[in-house]
């Protein structure tokens, strides 16, 4: 057998890119500059270094980035209070709060209050509930999942009609995959830690989409032969990054993503996008 094919999420991200950088220079010939801010609350490593990565990216095509730093002990009503000042702000055309906030922070009350034309992370209920009405062309979807559609578009797998099953709920890629996927025309089973038969579900699957957080879970004898693959997971297990799949998946799989290198710089290349989007709508 001769192994899946690895679909290539950073040169797919660095063609997006390159063609938000060229429809960026083209904003700014009617005098719009694409801007970034993104909040961040407390020391929090991870998140710093997701920042710097984003900072980076948006520098690369010319999205104005900024950084508002809050001390960890903030209190939530001063936040709130810089998200409104940011909403009214037309400089910026997509605000971000970095994910997870401090545990006296109530996460949904703050992204509530994000103006819903400027949260290009998709969090907000009204563009959660375009997404789930089929209107999401009007609002703004999930970063990480609009990234594994295109890396589907790409790639050249169209899931009209094919079993798509999406492992994980969470409202930051579960769900919202699910619904992107019912959007294409897959017919979409969403399973969980409580689904039982969980191997059964998998192998079943034409596109098998894994985001569970828990480092290679999905053993390759759980995926259909030629199964389209997408493993959102990043895990580190003795200081190796790996995903919730199994190396050996690539055995069975007829395409795949790395980790790293798959579904990761997707999810930066489309927060990129959203905000171009976002400032578009200024125009």
């Amino acid at each position: 057998m001769l192994g899946a094919q690895l679909i290539d999420g950073k040169a797919i991200a660095a063609d997006i890119r390159r063609e938000l950088k060229e429809e960026i220079s083209r904003l700014s010939t009617q005098g719009v500059i694409p801007g970034l801010t993104v909040v961040l609350v407390g020391d929090d490593s991870a998140s710093q270094t997701y920042v710097r990565s984003k900072q980076r990216a948006c520098a690369e095509v010319g999205i104005r980035s900024e950084v508002k730093t809050l001390a960890k002990d903030t209190p939530q009503a001063e936040l709130i209070a810089l998200i409104e000042e940011l909403n009214q702000d037309p400089q910026v055309h997509g605000i971000l709060v970095q994910l997870p906030l401090p545990k006296h922070m109530d996460s949904d009350a703050v992204v509530r209050v994000i103006d819903p034309a400027k949260d290009v992370d998709g969090f907000h209920p009204v563009n959660v509930g375009s997404l789930w009405t089929g209107l999401s062309g009007q609002g703004f979807v999930p970063c990480t999942p609009a990234g594994i559609m295109e890396l589907l578009h790409r790639t050249g797998i169209e899931p009209t009609g094919l079993d798509a099953v999406v492992i994980g709920r969470s409202n930051i890629v579960g769900k919202p995959m699910a619904a992107l996927l019912l959007q294409s025309n897959a017919t979409v089973s969403i399973c969980h830690s409580r689904t039982r038969g969980l191997k059964d579900y998998c192998l079943h699957a034409d596109i098998l989409v894994v985001a569970i957080g828990q480092a290679r879970f999905i053993k390759a004898d759980w995926i259909k032969p030629g199964a389209v693959v997408i493993d959102v997971g990043m895990n580190r297990v003795d200081g190796v990054l790996c995903g919730d799949v199994d190396e050996a998946a690539r055995d069975v799989a007829g395409y795949i993503t790395p980790v790293p290198g798959g579904v990761g710089p997707m999810t930066i290349a489309q927060l990129l996008r959203n905000t171009v989007i976002a400032a578009h709508r200024t125009v």
